[in-house]
């Protein structure tokens, strides 16, 4: 409820924002390296990095590479790092078999990095696009991205990652049915502990493509996401997904993209009150890169505004790309 105030110039709103230390003890929300995932690109080789042209300061990084990326995210106070492989495109069939090879670049980066700094949490991407010579996050037949079998292909890469050490399963898929099904394999299994969080509103969006360049999926994918991504015109729909993924066994939702979805989050986080998180992507990575570099905004003060802005519309925590800079000012 809000409350009435009393008339200028009894009150002066300007009083409390005089000074830092008042400007501090008034302040609302707060940003802490504790609300940050960091997204890493992980390749095959040793020793050995790539950078992504699209995205200034992000680079592909071999399984020794993510090992000390880890330990410096662990320093800086990071709680968790999330992988994204860069996959051989020889590597990439029809079936996505390597999507669950226990020895695929994402299942060697979980095991490297638990035996180095087992104190990270470690999330990885369920979907199969970076496995798919189509590059859908589902099985295409006859031109259809089908739903049913390819929730059963997520089952056996979320089994495998669990298997790896994963401490956090993220279903990026946007398939029906996913999070149960992972949910009850990964009881019968015996990883009882390990946690899903669902890409619950994933938008078919525009904001993606720096991405797909990081990972190899812009030039096998064929035609859009569009039957199985949300429409961003949708907002209801949200909220239904989510509820559907908590009752399925989620324990912690997503919204993706951020920035432009501010009112997603804020929406889910009023209505289930659960750990609601938000992907910062890589287009918004990206124009907050390039206009920093041409000089057209504060990168660091914008980078910082952008993380506080998820924080305000309710979210507990952010993937970025930002993560470490951010953590950087943060510790300062």
């Amino acid at each position: 409820m809000v409350q009435s105030i009393a008339p200028f110039p009894l009150s002066r709103p300007r009083r409390p924002r005089q000074s830092e230390a008042l400007r501090r003890l008034t302040c609302e929300h707060s940003l802490s390296t504790a609300d940050l995932i960091w997204p890493v690109f992980v390749r095959d080789g040793e020793n050995a990095r790539t950078p992504v042209v699209s995205m200034p300061g992000v680079e592909r990084l071999s399984v020794d590479l993510v090992v000390r990326a880890a330990e410096k995210a662990a320093r800086a106070g990071i709680p968790a790092i999330c992988l994204f492989p860069y996959t051989d495109p020889a590597l990439k069939t029809e079936d996505c078999a390597e999507a669950w090879n226990p020895d695929n670049l994402s299942n060697r980066a979980i095991r490297a990095i638990k035996a180095e700094v087992p104190e990270i949490a470690i999330m990885t991407d369920v979907a199969l696009d970076p496995y798919n010579i189509n590059g859908h996050d589902g099985f295409v037949e006859d031109g259809k991205i089908v739903n049913d079998r390819t929730v059963e292909a997520l089952v056996k890469m979320t089994l495998a990652q669990a298997e790896a050490g994963a401490d956090i399963i993220g279903p990026s898929d946007m398939m029906d049915g996913r999070i149960g099904a992972m949910r009850r394999a990964l009881e019968a299994a015996g990883h009882f502990d390990v946690c899903i969080l669902s890409y619950s509103a994933k938008y078919a969006s525009a904001f993606y493509g720096p991405f797909r360049d990081a990972v190899g999926a812009s030039g096998a994918l064929t035609g859009d996401k569009k039957t199985y991504q949300m429409n961003p015109g949708n907002s209801n729909e949200a909220l239904r997904l989510v509820e559907r993924d908590l009752s399925e066994g989620a324990d912690m939702v997503m919204i993706k993209p951020g920035m432009p979805y501010l009112d997603i989050c804020r929406r889910v986080k009023d209505r289930f009150a659960v750990p609601t998180y938000a992907y910062q992507v890589s287009g918004e990575y990206a124009m907050i890169q390039a206009a920093a570099q041409n000089g057209w905004v504060d990168g660091d003060a914008v980078m910082l505004e952008s993380l506080l802005a998820f924080k305000r519309a309710g979210c507990d925590g952010i993937l970025t790309y930002f993560a470490p800079k951010a953590a950087e000012f943060l510790n300062r």
